[in-house]
């Protein structure tokens, strides 16, 4: 017996792939160069009788929009009576699987130059069984190309509405934005049934909106931001991989605003001492940004709730700053930090407020998983910081750890410049997407069973990062937040 596997693409809804197994008494060899091939269209009743056509060679098999199926059926031009003198068939049985295709459309946010999956990752889903549709120029501000693209598997969609009204599963960076060539929001974009693969940061309100939006327009959606800290998972962990280019890139933006060096200078006319700079939350960003600033040359402090977090951020040549919490009330699951209460987060302004007018750089991590981040910095504290030094609150998707943050922009404001940006790995694009490219990938092919992808619900990492399903918001931090 011989077997042969024929893949095909789409026709309007979806892609399917034929398994079309044909038991012979003789592997029936057939030049596909030189034979012709005829399209034979029949009704889905009549496939049983089609079967017990002989002396054939099924080619591709389309499921279309109308239930109807086309066959293409390739014959050799050998004479039919020898070509039966050769080979008998005994048996020809049909198994059809959906093709699940992977949408990636190019991001819209301004300065968002990532792309959610590059020409490595499209190898890999395509390997996977996958279909993956990219939008054109999608990668162009990570410098991947299309052609790229297409070498890996790819099918190149030429607008952004064919990659939202084709694909099963969207991939993206950012949750939906408002997209101005269409005048609607991506969200709006997407159809009922369709999962949403991104960041959402769903807690934050200036995402209230979009997390509602999806929710009204059936989108399951999954926020990268939900992905639990345990070690199945940590492949998957595109936060992780993103907080390490947010601290980075947020101390060299803080540099760049000084007025002064950051390391200690000596002149002819005397010595400039070397700034201070205050990282408060050593989690992964932080402890990026504070081993940036260390390279640079600053005195670095650590301000952290976390005993490990601390004894790391000490680890590295930092001065650590005790506010005073005690571990039970700072511990979460998975080593994240617990909400405070009222009481104590005052009590941690109140010593941050005893350090802040000698720092020149303030950097702000501090988050909790699927909540809003806790203000750390009120505008007071602000007023007593040095004329000409600088803030960056990286924690500003999630409403920031700075009560005057200004969300996606810089300000001056009594003398200091806040950095409220809020996509900082963007700015590192190519680096960025390939780390997030990457963990993309692997939750994809978690999720991905014989080809098809399987959302189970009880699964840990599943039910962490569900946002909304069935036209509901179920993420328990984002009703919170929202007040549902």
């Amino acid at each position: 017996e011989s077997a042969e596997k024929y893949t095909l693409c789409k026709t309007k809804d979806r892609i399917w792939q034929n398994e079309a197994i044909i038991g012979a008494n003789k592997r029936l060899n057939v030049d596909i160069m030189k034979t012709t091939r005829i399209i034979v269209i029949l009704f889905a009743p009549i496939i049983a009788s089609f079967c017990q056509i002989r002396s054939f060679v099924l080619h591709n098999v389309y499921f279309s929009a109308d239930s109807q199926i086309a066959v293409i059926l390739t014959f050799s031009k050998k004479p039919l009576s020898k070509l039966l003198n050769d080979v008998t068939i005994s048996y020809l049985q049909f198994r059809w699987r959906c093709i699940v295709i992977i949408g990636i459309p190019k991001e819209i946010m301004p300065a968002e130059n990532r792309v959610s999956a590059t020409p490595e990752t499209v190898k890999k889903m395509v390997a996977d069984g996958l279909t993956v549709l990219v939008e054109a120029g999608a990668g162009e501000g990570s410098f991947y190309l299309d052609s790229e693209y297409v070498a890996a598997g790819a099918i190149i969609a030429e607008t952004a509405q064919e990659v939202f009204d084709r694909a099963e599963i969207i991939l993206k960076v950012k949750e939906p934005q408002l997209n101005t060539t269409y005048g609607i929001n991506e969200a709006d974009m997407m159809h009922k049934g369709q999962i949403l693969i991104a960041f959402i940061h769903p807690a934050a309100p200036i995402n209230h909106a979009t997390v509602q939006r999806l929710a009204n327009n059936g989108i399951t959606t999954l926020a990268l931001d939900g992905i639990p800290r345990i070690s199945r998972a940590q492949t998957m962990d595109a936060l992780t991989s993103m907080s390490t280019c947010a601290g980075y890139k947020g101390i060299l933006l803080a540099a760049n605003a000084l007025p002064r060096f950051v390391p200690q200078i000596f002149t002819a006319v005397g010595m400039i001492k070397p700034i201070e700079a205050m990282i408060i939350g050593t989690g992964v960003a932080g402890l990026q940004a504070l081993a940036t600033a260390k390279r640079l040359g600053a005195i670095t402090h650590a301000v952290d709730i976390r005993p490990a977090a601390i004894e790391q951020a000490g680890s590295l040549g930092a001065k650590v700053i005790d506010v005073g919490v005690p571990p039970h009330e700072a511990i979460g699951e998975g080593g994240y930090a617990l909400q405070l209460s009222e009481d104590r987060l005052e009590q941690e302004r109140e010593v941050l407020a005893q350090h802040i007018s000698k720092m020149d750089i303030v950097f702000l991590s501090a988050l909790i998983p699927g909540k809003v981040a806790p203000i750390l910095i009120t505008e007071d504290m602000v007023k007593m910081m040095k004329p000409g030094s600088a803030l960056v609150d990286i924690s500003i998707d999630q409403g920031g750890n700075c009560e005057i943050t200004p969300p996606g922009t810089v300000k001056v404001q009594h003398n200091v410049t806040c950095i409220g940006i809020t996509n900082l790995p963007g700015r590192l694009p190519q680096s960025a997407t390939w780390m997030f490219s990457h963990n993309v990938y692997n939750l994809v092919h978690y999720l991905c069973k014989d080809g098809e992808i399987v959302l189970d619900y009880n699964d840990e990492i599943v039910a962490s990062s569900l946002v909304t399903h069935d036209g509901e918001i179920v993420h328990k931090g984002t009703r919170e937040a929202m007040g549902l």
